[in-house]
């Protein structure tokens, strides 16, 4: 969304052209369906650290696109055994899921939070711990044209992919209600939030993108 380029009045109502391809629904369909012909094989391992007193962290991995092995955070009020509301979390650009301490305050507020690392990122603001294994030809520093020269093969393809099944396992964990999900994320993951919500199986009952990349921004 431009900041200037428009006088407010309408900006307040501008919308961008609608661009959807043809096939744009199809070329979804069949990449849940290649993703989703793997099981999510999600595991939570538990994270022991005695400054954890109000919260029980599990250090998590789930299969995301082609099933690869995409890393998380799962958290909760300690000893909770009830089904919780849970949002998901996505990274802002270059960052990683990072240290489990910079997601207390959603478990401390009495919710379960999911975070997703972001495959290939995260040697910037904020550490991760997945790669992203699949090549590319030339791009622009970064990750925004990796593959970029084909659907099939752009990075955000596989990203959007491990966002939706980062939901699905949230659904599928015992200690979430999975009719009360909710995405969130900043930037780029304000961007990786609102695909998560419109992909996800699982039913995702709020949004909340916060400046939102890739958004006609």
């Amino acid at each position: 969304m431009a900041f200037f380029d428009l006088p407010l009045s309408k900006l307040k109502t501008f919308k961008l052209p609608d661009n959807e391809p043809k096939d744009f629904d199809a070329f979804w369909k069949k990449t849940l369906a290649q993703a989703r012909s793997y099981d999510l094989a999600a595991k939570y391992q538990p994270v022991r650290e005695p400054a954890y007193k109000l919260v029980d962290v599990y250090d998590v991995t789930f299969n995301g696109y082609d099933g690869q092995p995409i890393k998380g955070w799962f958290l909760e009020p300690a000893g909770n055994r009830e089904a919780l509301p849970c949002l998901v979390h996505f990274i802002g650009y270059g960052g990683g899921r990072s240290l489990p301490v910079e997601h207390m305050s959603v478990p401390c507020a009495g919710f379960a939070c999911f975070v997703m690392d972001t495959r290939g990122q995260g040697s910037s603001w904020s550490p991760g711990n997945t790669p992203d294994p699949v090549g590319s030809g030339p791009a622009f520093p970064g990750v925004m044209t990796r593959g970029i020269e084909s659907p099939e093969t752009y990075y955000y393809r596989r990203v959007f992919t491990d966002a939706a099944r980062a939901v699905e396992a949230a659904g599928l964990h015992p200690h979430v209600d999975a009719k009360r999900i909710a995405v969130t994320g900043g930037s780029q993951g304000g961007g990786i939030a609102i695909a998560a919500a419109a992909l996800s199986g699982a039913e995702v009952k709020l949004a909340m993108p916060d400046v939102p990349y890739l958004c006609g921004y």
